[in-house]
């Protein structure tokens, strides 16, 4: 038995193993659901009921959809130049914490002034986190799964300090979270009363302006590029380094903007309990999108869906909530090798 490459794969090709991936996914969920002692069926209606049945539950799933957006798209493009970054949960805390620096009083401007300003700031301090993985990706050959995974507890353990020390809340009665955010510094309310949040658009732009810039860019078509040969793209001529940079510090900023928008638009401080894994749910989100910038958007949906849904299914049926999880790690699997199968056939020798 042998992978034989497929030049040229067909549309039916390309699509029929992702989507044979999420049959086989929900068909996963539904044995384990009945071994459970749940009814399939309603398992998976109580999911939908609990992620879009009503207002309030659609505007939530919205909303734990927006730091998904940000973090998929992160590892989106970092993944389609084979740049493999594993650390948009550090990346995320570094928008966070220069969200809190600067959104707690140290500059005092209009909202519609500092709100971009604090934005862009945690954009840059996210890039310059993985442009340091990058560097020594691309200087000294160092792999960058492992520096990128590193950074995630490195920088865990710094904000761990952060909250202990200089940013920690001296009217928080001892607990560790810094102080709130000035009202000038959040990000407004989409609509009143609920949490749904302005951060959830920046979203959806943010995919939009990645799209664009893979498709109608010549950074696009370098990175895309890079991604499929770095040697064939250096010998046509084109700065292979200077692109995995470029894009180390696109994708860093993305992941950044998932803890800016956290803060600014949902909690208003920091804690170290800020994400519950968003940077590493990221690379589900990117993987089920196959890698494209609007297709993240719908798989980031789905995930917070799913998510969402669970806690509802799990008080009204009974069924444990790591169901939610394991629908999700088996979509994983499946979807790369679904991957797998659009770029290659098995062959009998």
């Amino acid at each position: 038995m042998r992978l034989e490459p497929i030049q040229a794969p067909s549309f039916a090709r390309r699509a029929t193993p992702p989507a044979l991936a999420i049959v086989a996914t929900f068909a996963v969920a539904a044995l384990l659901a009945m071994i459970a002692g749940g009814d399939p069926l309603r398992v998976f209606g109580e999911i939908v009921k609990g992620a879009v049945g009503s207002k309030f539950a659609l505007l939530e799933t919205l909303n734990r959809a927006t730091p998904l957006i940000f973090t998929g798209l992160a590892v989106a493009v970092a993944f389609r130049a084979k740049l493999w970054n594993i650390g948009a949960e550090a990346q995320l805390y570094a928008g966070a914490v220069v969200t809190v620096v600067l959104g707690t009083g140290a500059l005092t401007l209009p909202a519609p002034v500092l709100i971009p300003v604090i934005g862009l700031a945690a954009a840059l301090a996210g890039a310059l986190v993985l442009l340091v993985p990058a560097i020594l990706k691309t200087r000294f050959g160092v792999d960058e799964v492992v520096t990128t995974l590193l950074f995630n507890f490195i920088f865990l353990l710094f904000v761990s300090y952060l909250l202990e020390g200089p940013l920690k809340d001296p009217m928080g009665m001892g607990w560790p979270k810094s102080p709130r955010l000035i009202e000038e510094a959040r990000l407004p309310r989409i609509v009143e009363g609920l949490r749904l949040h302005w951060g959830f658009a920046l979203a959806l732009i943010a995919a939009v302006a990645v799209w664009f810039i893979q498709t109608r860019t010549t950074l696009g078509f370098e990175m895309r590029a890079v991604g499929q040969n770095a040697e064939a793209a250096r010998f046509a001529g084109m700065p292979v380094m200077s692109v995995i940079l470029k894009t180390a510090l696109l994708s860093g900023g993305l992941a950044a903007l998932a803890g800016f928008s956290e803060v600014a638009g949902l909690k208003g401080s920091l804690t170290l309990d800020l994400s519950p894994g968003y940077g590493y749910t990221g690379i589900v989100v990117a993987m089920l999108a196959l890698l494209h910038p609007l297709g993240v958007v719908v798989a980031a949906l789905f995930v917070a869906a799913i998510f969402v849904g669970a806690d509802s299914m799990s008080r009204a049926v009974g069924v444990p909530t790591y169901l939610a999880d394991i629908m999700l790690a088996t979509a994983l699997l499946l979807m790369v090798l679904a991957i797998l199968l659009t770029k290659f056939r098995v062959r009998r020798d």
